[in-house]
């Protein structure tokens, strides 16, 4: 019996403020018989102790599972009389403290592993893992149990971040305000207005540094609300603006670098891409519909309005991609043959390239062949690929891609500016106190040369110039709100659109 006690005592710890009189196993339910020990205990309106009793009662509560079975404890509880005449509580239902709460069917221990679960998986995915978990609760009780956990109170940072999010992209947008120092949420807004940022920042005067991205509307709500605060402008959203002009560069100078890039014999994709361009173009020219023109052309209706807004036939190079195959060793052989013999047979040179050590098919060799692979070289670049190599850093270029690059910028004037002011832009995204300075300099330095898109770059610099300095000269960033933000929207996944505003914005808050 002393073994079973202590059984008993070491399974079911958490019951220690109980007397267990009885444990029995029910099958898929473990069920206890306890009561509370004769104890006595203060009035909850006048704080006298009292231990006389004018009834009992029963309470039937879950606790958390043992050996993967559900608990079940039968627990009776005293009613008592105060003693102080004129109480307004002459008698009292005791309660259980740091066990039991008024009007709970679950002991605090298992309320708080329940509520741990629906605040990472809200409802039905809650439901059905503690389903699993021998405590089972539905959808609609685990909701109800979200929106009672309390939302923990936090204190006015001095420095925020704020970004939005697309509640329905496109339509409905959201707000959300961090802790720039923490991560920590402080609040969501229900939109991405100006006048409701402005309210809200209105009444909490104590933020002096608020990072943003470019957003014009978060500027001005930001200048109204507190005018003595600084603005930062995300480095990542600069550079990102940067690199939209650059790729816009590259394609203007097209025509110039790309004398290094022949055009390839065989081109047939970049034929057929011009044609269809002149073939829509003419077809619009007659007044003819986008939908229409799908239908003559039998192409699909977005292609047809990709060409549309294109004003002239692309004229960039289109990089083939290939695998690599069994006969590209044999590439020389086979381009020297067929150069002084055009009409050699296909049978012939692979009989050839078999004796040089060919292993693969004679279907392979004609698509080979029929690609015009044999004759042609790839096109040295693509202007999104060349944009890539002037944007990464040198450091982290291959030993080919940085041959290419200086092959490219000696051929195009432009082209080598261009990678001078990226160079000297990238280093001051490092933040630094004597960057607005040097921000000058680079501004200047831009607009002397000729690259219209990077003009248009720098005007959009100076029209949120106090902004761009501080993001350059101060080690804020809006980076810890990007991150908040990729969590909000797993958090939205898992929501699959159900749940109102409110809802979402109490599991962000909880968040961690």
């Amino acid at each position: 019996m002393g073994d079973d006690n202590y059984l008993v005592a070491t399974v079911f710890s958490g019951l220690s403020a109980l007397v267990i009189d009885d444990v029995a196993d029910d099958g898929e339910v473990i069920r206890v018989l306890a009561r509370t020990r004769d104890v006595p205990v203060p009035c909850p309106m006048c704080g006298v102790l009292t231990g006389k009793v004018h009834g009992y009662h029963g309470r039937t509560v879950g606790d958390v599972p043992v050996d993967g079975r559900r608990v079940v404890i039968r627990l009776r509880v005293r009613r008592l009389v105060c003693p102080v005449l004129g109480c307004r509580r002459q008698t009292f239902r005791e309660q259980v403290p740091g066990l039991l709460e008024r009007l709970q069917r679950r002991t605090t221990r298992l309320a708080s592993q329940v509520s741990g679960v629906v605040k990472e998986l809200c409802g039905r995915a809650a439901a059905r893992l503690t389903s699993l978990l021998a405590f089972p609760v539905s959808c609609a009780t685990a909701l109800r149990l979200l929106r009672r956990i309390p939302i923990p109170t936090v204190p006015v940072p001095r420095v925020i971040g704020v970004d939005d999010f697309a509640l329905r992209r496109r339509h409905r947008y959201a707000t959300i305000v961090i802790d720039a120092e923490t991560g920590r949420r402080v609040d969501v807004l229900p939109d991405r207005e100006a006048a409701t940022l402005t309210a809200w920042l209105r009444s909490r005067p104590e933020v002096e540094v608020v990072c943003r991205d470019g957003s014009t509307t978060y500027a001005e709500a930001i200048r109204q609300a507190l005018p003595d605060a600084v603005q930062v402008s995300d480095r990542w959203h600069v550079w990102h603006n940067l690199c939209d002009k650059v790729q816009a560069e590259v394609r203007a100078h097209a025509p110039c670098w790309a004398t290094i890039n022949p055009p390839r014999p065989g081109g047939i994709r970049e034929q057929t891409t011009r044609e269809r361009w002149h073939k829509v173009h003419a077809l619009l020219g007659q007044g003819v519909g986008l939908l229409d023109c799908s239908r003559r052309l039998d192409l699909a209706l977005n292609t047809v309005k990709r060409y549309a807004r294109i004003p002239e036939p692309p004229t960039e190079r289109i990089t083939p991609r290939y695998r690599p195959t069994l006969v590209d060793p044999y590439r020389e052989h086979l381009r020297t043959r067929r150069a002084a013999e055009p009409g050699v047979p296909v049978t012939h040179l692979l009989h050839e390239i078999r004796e040089l050590g060919y292993t693969g098919s004679a279907n392979l060799l004609v698509r080979y062949l029929n690609q015009g692979r044999a004759e042609g070289d790839r096109p040295v670049t693509t202007p999104r690929r060349l944009a890539r190599l002037l944007l990464t850093h040198p450091e982290h270029l291959r030993t080919k891609d940085t041959d290419l690059l200086g092959l490219i910028t000696a051929a195009c004037s432009e082209m080598t500016e261009l990678a001078a002011l990226i160079r000297d832009f990238a280093v001051l995204l490092t933040p630094a106190g004597s960057n607005d300075s040097k921000l000058t300099d680079w501004i200047t330095q831009a607009r002397g040369a000729d690259l219209p898109h990077l003009h248009s770059f720098c005007n959009g610099l100076e029209l949120d110039r106090a902004a761009v300095n501080a993001g350059l000269t101060l080690p804020w960033s809006n980076g810890r709100t990007e991150g908040v933000n990729t969590r909000t929207k797993r958090i939205m996944r898992q929501m699959h659109g159900r749940a109102g505003f409110e809802l979402l914005r109490h599991r962000i808050l909880l968040s961690t």
